[in-house]
Parts: C-alpha cells; structure tokens; sequence
C-alpha cells in the first residue's frame, strides 16, 4: 500500500501556492554584479518554478497567489497561462504593491548570490478570503512554500488552504523555502513553519531549514532520522532532507529512507536546483513511483537546470530527464 494516496478523480493534479516574483539572472557571469551591466528576465519564486516544472511534466497544475498590478504582473500571469497552468486563482493586486525582485551574481559556478528587493510585495498580500474551498477540493495535491507564512496577510491564507486541504484529502506537499529577507527572526520563522509542518503529508527542506524548526523548542539533533521522527508524529509520511551536492535522504513513515544519486552536470549556477529536484520528486510520487525512482529523477532534472542560465525556462520535460538517466546509469 502507498504511503500517499492521492484522490485520482480530481481533475486538477497540482496547485502551487505562495511567492510569485521575476528572477534577473546575470549575463556577465564569472564577475560580481558590481561589474553586471545587464540581465535577463524569468519568472521566478520558489513555488513558481516547481508548479512550472510539475506542468512542464505534464501535470495539470494551477496556482493561487497574487501579482501586481502592472507589467511585471502581467508578466508572469502570461507566462504562467503559456505554459498551460490555470491563473484563475491568480489575483491582480489593486492596493499599490509591486513583485519581488531577485537579482542573481554569477561568479563561478559555486559561488552564486541573489540580491532580493521584497519590499511591499503582491504576493504577500494574499489574503484568507482569496482561498477558494472548490478550487481546492478539486485537486490531488496543494504546494506550500514556507515563505508565504512570513508575513500577514498571506500567513493567514496559507493556514486556511491548509486546513481545507486536510478536510479534503489533499495532499499537503510543504517546501520550507527559508528566505532569511523575508522574516523578522529565525524564532519566528521556526515558529509558523513548524505549524504548517505538522499539518503536511510530505515535508522538503535542507539540514539548516530542518534546524530552523526545531530550533525554538529545544537543543539541536542536527539529526536527520531524528528530524524525521519529530514530523512523523504528527500527519507527515515523507521527510526528504537535502544535503545540495551530495544528494537527499529520503524519510518514510514505515520506518526506511533512500539516500539519494546526483548526476555529473556542466554547473552554471547552483540556484533551481531544489525546485527542479522537489517539482520532478512530486511528479514521480504522484505517478505512484517508489521513493528512491523519484529521487532519481529529480537529481537528474536537477542536473539539467543548474546546467542552464535560467530555473523556470530551463525545467525540463520528462524525456528530457529520462535521457539523462540513461546516458549516466548505462555506463
């Protein structure tokens, strides 16, 4: 029997929810942005770019967020309907605010850094009314990102999907998405993650983001089993804890764990690494595949966007990723 069911009659597969924002990725790589004279534009925000990866895999997703309204805005919302994802939850923001912006230095392809400017920012102005009950009802599987809870009031709206999610047998998939810029603390972003964590079916995050949990409860494991155990206590089956370079242990609630491949890649930048992995991870649960399967192929979808200049435009289709398994595990 499967560790996550999901409810095979809803017509939607995938909703993302949370931060909507455009990426400018350098052109004038391997030099600080001091020297950057200019950049090209992408959709970008964690959530985004592992719905557009889910649809890329040919999922049908949707998205409930808010954009500006202006031409950033409308940006994104094109893109996003481009690509065959339903924006029918996706608000224009009337109130003033603008989209986040994130500029990426490329100086070589381990050192990368991102430049945010989150100031008075439409998607952190969703609001609880904007979560609509039959719009979740009628899908298998919800995406939160942790950065949605940072501020009211989208913190709000995230714990209202939440909850409806479970009163529907959705699947909560929580990707804790630590964006130091966009909290007041660490305490506190421990503090309201922690709380969609203990509702969540299938919990992503890195070892620090684990830390950042727990951190307001107790001394540090900084142990990954132990980490597991503390979210199986509550609603979790899946904990997956990535380790970046060296792969994923994969946490399930009978008691195993899957520790990960990664695959050789022409690194770029090592940004939209975690989204490709947790947008192929997803596809491949919900494909009804085993844990370490799964694994496999978003390390290798992972491979193939850190090997490109952009996240969202580089998420790869499902043929693409199987070629990268088969060139490297037939050798």
């Amino acid at each position: 029997m499967s560790l996550i069911t999901f409810e095979e009659s809803r017509p939607m597969d995938f909703i993302g929810l949370g931060r909507l924002c455009i990426d400018l990725n350098a052109n004038e790589i391997h030099r600080p942005m001091e020297e950057t004279r200019t950049f090209t534009k992408y959709v970008g925000g964690s959530p985004a770019n592992i719905t557009i990866a889910v649809a890329r895999l040919g999922k049908a997703s949707g998205f409930i967020g808010r954009v500006s309204d202006d031409q950033h805005g409308r940006f994104i919302t094109k893109y996003l309907e481009d690509r065959g994802i339903d924006t029918s939850n996706v608000i224009t923001d009337k109130s003033g605010t603008v989209t986040g912006l994130a500029f990426t230095e490329i100086k070589s392809p381990t050192d990368c850094s991102i430049l945010m400017y989150r100031d008075n920012v439409a998607d952190l102005k969703l609001e609880p009314a904007d979560i609509r009950e039959e719009y979740i009802k009628n899908a298998k599987a919800i995406m939160i990102s942790g950065t949605a809870l940072a501020a009211s009031p989208s913190r709000e709206a995230v714990f209202k999907a939440v909850e409806l999610a479970r009163k529907h047998r959705v699947v909560v998939f929580f990707d804790i998405d630590y964006r130091p810029y966009s909290w007041s603390s660490r305490e506190e972003t421990g503090i309201y993650c922690a709380l969609v964590a203990e509702k969540s079916d299938v919990i992503l995050g890195g070892r620090e983001e684990f830390d950042l949990l727990e951190a307001p409860y107790g001394p540090l494991q900084k142990d990954d089993q132990a980490t597991a155990d503390r979210w199986f206590a509550h609603h979790a089956k899946i904990v997956l804890v990535k380790h970046g370079g060296d792969g994923s242990v994969a946490f399930t609630k009978d008691g195993q764990s899957f520790t990960g491949t990664t695959f050789p890649a022409n690194v770029v930048k090592t940004f939209g690494a975690g989204d490709s992995f947790a947008g192929a991870f997803i596809y491949g649960l919900m494909n009804g595949w085993d844990i370490s399967r799964s694994q496999q192929f978003g390390a290798a979808s992972a491979s193939i966007v850190v090997s490109s200049h952009s996240c969202s435009d580089a998420m790869p289709t499902a043929e693409e990723i199987q070629a990268v398994i088969d060139k490297h595990t037939s050798r």
